[in-house]
């Protein structure tokens, strides 16, 4: 009953929090575009590459007629694979000024810049084709504009969040698991393994964190999955300390003691005796390595040893266009950037307010 009260106090102070709630709920938002991204990114084409160099740079809101052409080739794509990999098979897109469809061919002329006449051209469509696969033409609105490839910069940072957000997990999952794993061993049984483990911190610690990550990437090659083993690797000092720290106070407490009277293996005491009562400093931790996690990724992306083109990445965003902030373009770079602020300021806002939540001092 009095564990319980103690939670049932945490979330009523965490509730009080306006800041607290709003970054839970903006959290669980950005939660909901990664997993959909695909599904609400206007193109769903995988990584959301669809090129149309003619439109490069364009101002948000641009609105341009776009020449639709199915993707002759057929690949069977279920709703799970489609939701996560996008359309592998998507239309081809041709911008335009004007066009004129007559019975077997459309003639178009192609979009050209401010000053300039497209090219005219003419489709010629096959006979026999069904409704859905002749080409046809629509208005398509760019609500962020195009990024320097005439790439839909809103399906770029939609997709590009998933990015971010899985980095998060995946770091902070393995930093858990080696931060936990050595601290509890540091911790509890001390002497000599104490003495090896904080060494081994302390060295890893010394090491500046990008330029480990660096070391990590090169070491495992670039890449998406690289990049993730890398950050995570280097995040678990701080969780280690900390376990190490809380294990080295509670193994002196009754409960423990009567544990190990009883007989009961170190193993279980530790799992099931520690661990459970030092879960709030570890959490507050993960929130804030959560946050470390994206910009460290972002830094990487800018760097250019993140995840590699054609994946679209806040950072590898920001990298591409920050030229553009003096080229009256701002917009291209301070949109990834504004993304990637607002999810690290959510994280350190939750890991604050859950730092408060869970003192039981106050």
């Amino acid at each position: 009953m009095h564990k319980q009260g103690l939670t049932t106090l945490a979330l009523q102070k965490f509730k009080k929090n306006f800041w607290g709630v709003f970054s839970f709920w903006f959290i669980i938002f950005m939660a909901f575009i990664s997993v959909f991204a695909y599904v609400l990114a206007p193109d769903d084409s995988q990584f959301a590459n669809q090129m149309h160099v003619s439109i490069h740079s364009k101002q948000p809101g641009f609105t341009v007629q776009m020449l639709v052409i199915p993707n002759a080739l057929t690949t069977d794509q279920n709703f799970f694979n489609r939701l996560f990999f996008g359309n592998l098979n998507p239309p081809s897109e041709i911008p335009i000024t004007s066009y004129q469809p007559e019975s077997h061919q459309i003639k178009y002329s192609e979009y050209a810049s401010e000053g300039l006449k497209g090219l005219e051209k003419t489709l010629e469509i096959p006979t026999g084709l069904e409704p859905s696969q002749r080409p046809f033409v629509i208005p398509k609105t760019f609500y962020f504009g195009t990024d320097k490839y005439g790439r839909d910069l809103l399906s770029r940072i939609l997709v590009g969040a998933r990015i971010s957000f899985s980095i998060g997990f995946v770091a902070v999952f393995i930093s858990l698991l080696i931060g936990v794993l050595l601290g509890s061993i540091a911790g509890y049984f001390g002497g000599k393994w104490d003495t090896l483990i904080m060494w081994l911190i302390n060295v890893t610690w010394s090491i500046p964190t990008l330029l480990l990550v660096i070391a990590i990437t090169l070491a495992l090659g670039k890449g998406f999955w690289q990049v993730f083993i890398a950050v995570g690797l280097t995040m678990w000092v701080e969780v280690a300390r900390v376990v190490r720290g809380q294990v080295m106070s509670v193994k002196e407490m009754q409960y423990v003691t009567a544990a190990e009277a009883l007989g009961f293996s170190d193993f279980r005491i530790i799992s099931k005796h520690i661990l459970p009562n030092i879960l709030a400093p570890v959490i507050v931790i993960s929130a804030a390595n959560f946050a470390a996690a994206i910009l460290i990724e972002s830094g990487l992306s800018f760097l250019g040893i993140g995840a590699q083109p054609p994946m679209s990445s806040w950072g590898a965003m920001i990298k591409d266009h920050y030229n553009y902030i003096i080229l009256g373009k701002p917009y291209l770079a301070l949109i990834p950037g504004l993304c990637i602020m607002s999810l690290v300021m959510a994280f350190m806002l939750i890991g604050n307010t859950l730092r408060d939540a869970l003192d039981v001092k106050n």
